[in-house]
């Protein structure tokens, strides 16, 4: 049987989990140099978004975690239909807040999915055990929102999934967050191992989903052309030895160049960044 939280003393509450989340999201937005994203040098490839816009979004999104996490800390949580439709409604109430908080602009609608759903596994689990938290997580996205609104099909990330044949973010949650879990925190582990400072690590570990994941921004935004191009680039920067060797920074600047002549962000990687720094909380707080 399923404990509540609280009955086991379980070290983080809804509102530390939901905390850490809004931190996770705004280290990923203040993260610099990342390529063709917004950070603290400008907006990147993207003309609606800007740092302060990013910042204010993530603390938007702070009531909406922190629902996400007491609904699925209760008693009576399991992964289940009810809670996934819970959840959604949730996470469409936050879309509407932090569209509101942006001026319409579309800051972290992957991220509350993404980030959303692990604060749910997160307040399910009493452990920071990684891979309790996305097994969690993964159960409850594979029940279908049989209230979502018909637009849910056609937005560009369901869009191009359908098109380029490729698991979108709805499919990285439902196979249980394999690009945080055995791609980001591996990667994110071997950087501080090595001596990086924490800005590099954080930097290596992004490149290292970027050269992995089939990310549906960037084959919104530029098509196969972009896609191979981030993966490509982002493969040279570790063979060069990562971000920290000169090399290596010479061959994230050029990564950077090419995806901004395309116009096209790794928005899915930024995302899949967050929720790894945001697993990674909960494992250092142990």
């Amino acid at each position: 049987m399923r404990l509540a939280l609280r009955d086991i003393g379980y070290a983080l509450s809804p509102a530390q989990i939901a905390e850490y989340a809004v931190d996770a999201l705004i280290a990923e937005a203040r993260l610099t140099p990342k390529p063709a994203l917004v950070d603290e040098r400008g907006s990147g490839a993207h003309r609606d978004l800007d740092l302060n816009t990013m910042l204010r979004s993530a603390h938007s999104l702070a009531p909406t975690f922190l629902a996400i996490a007491r609904a699925s800390a209760s008693v009576d949580a399991k992964p289940s239909q009810a809670l996934r439709e819970q959840l959604a409604r949730i996470g469409r109430e936050g879309e509407a807040a932090m569209m509101r908080a942006t001026d319409g602009s579309n800051a972290h609608r992957g991220a509350i999915w993404i980030v959303g759903l692990l604060c749910a596994g997160a307040a399910m689990n009493a452990s920071d055990d990684s891979e309790a938290i996305c097994l969690s997580a993964a159960e409850i996205a594979r029940f279908e929102d049989r209230y979502a609104p018909s637009s849910a099909a056609t937005t560009h990330g369901a869009k191009v999934s359908e098109r380029y044949r490729v698991a979108g973010a709805r499919g990285e949650a439902r196979q249980g967050f394999p690009h945080a879990l055995r791609i980001g925190l591996p990667a994110l582990d071997d950087a501080r191992a090595r001596g990086l400072n924490e800005t590099d690590a954080r930097l290596d570990t992004l490149i290292a989903i970027i050269a992995s994941l089939d990310d549906t921004c960037l084959l919104h935004r530029g098509g196969m052309r972009a896609l191979q191009t981030a993966q490509h680039g982002a493969r040279r920067v570790i063979e060069h030895g990562g971000v920290s060797s000169i090399k290596g920074r010479i061959a994230l600047n050029e990564l950077d160049d090419a995806l901004m002549q395309l116009n096209a962000s790794p928005g899915g990687a930024a995302d899949l960044l967050a929720a790894t720094l945001f697993l990674d909380s909960l494992r250092r707080m142990a």
